[in-house]
């Protein structure tokens, strides 16, 4: 199979894996946010995302046998599915909710240039780590790694972590940006 084959071999599964999971999950998110909340989506995503991260990750060989391809596809579907209906839809909408009035803008910058920077940190990060322990089958011009089942795992920690987090992220879910904010309106006694 020659490179431009390859190539449009990933891209029509990345194609086919956003439009039957990353798309679905933000349709969830728009269709659920004022009934659910914006807490128990953030927190249900993350610890979905951390379930099937471990799911793939600690039987990992298992997935590569080609018997188990559309088992690990729908796993990793999952994966996207909860990420969509979960951290990266809550993470844009509530910071435009939390912060106060005069800094509003300013903060959802802040935080969305900060998931920006994570975002490229663990891309590169990802593709850094999953490189083969065994120098003689990584990559080329890339160090070695600590394996993609490994990197699987690390993945399912941070998931795991950004699940604690959520535990600081106040709810907005019903209240006005007044009240999400914790402003209050000055001449109100």
């Amino acid at each position: 199979m020659n490179a431009v084959q390859e190539v449009y071999k990933i891209a029509r599964a990345q194609t086919l894996i956003a439009l039957c999971s990353t798309v679905p999950g933000y349709w969830f998110t728009v269709a659920f946010i004022d009934i659910v909340g914006r807490f128990a989506i953030q927190l249900m995503g993350f610890f979905f995302m951390t379930v099937f991260m471990f799911a793939i990750a600690i039987p990992y060989h298992h997935w590569t046998l080609d018997a188990n391809r559309i088992g690990f596809i729908v796993m990793y579907s999952f994966t996207f599915f909860f990420a969509n209906f979960g951290p990266n839809a809550t993470t844009f909408v509530v910071p435009a909710e939390i912060f106060p009035a005069r800094l509003r803008s300013t903060c959802h910058g802040i935080s969305a240039a900060a998931g920006k920077a994570g975002a490229i940190v663990g891309a590169y990060g990802f593709l850094y780590a999953a490189q083969s322990k065994d120098p003689t089958k990584t990559d080329a011009g890339y160090p070695t790694g600590i394996g993609i089942k490994n990197s699987l795992i690390v993945l399912g920690c941070i998931n795991a972590l950004g699940m604690l987090c959520t535990f600081c992220v106040p709810e907005s879910k019903g209240k006005s940006l007044e009240e999400a904010s914790q402003e209050t309106i000055s001449g109100e006694a």
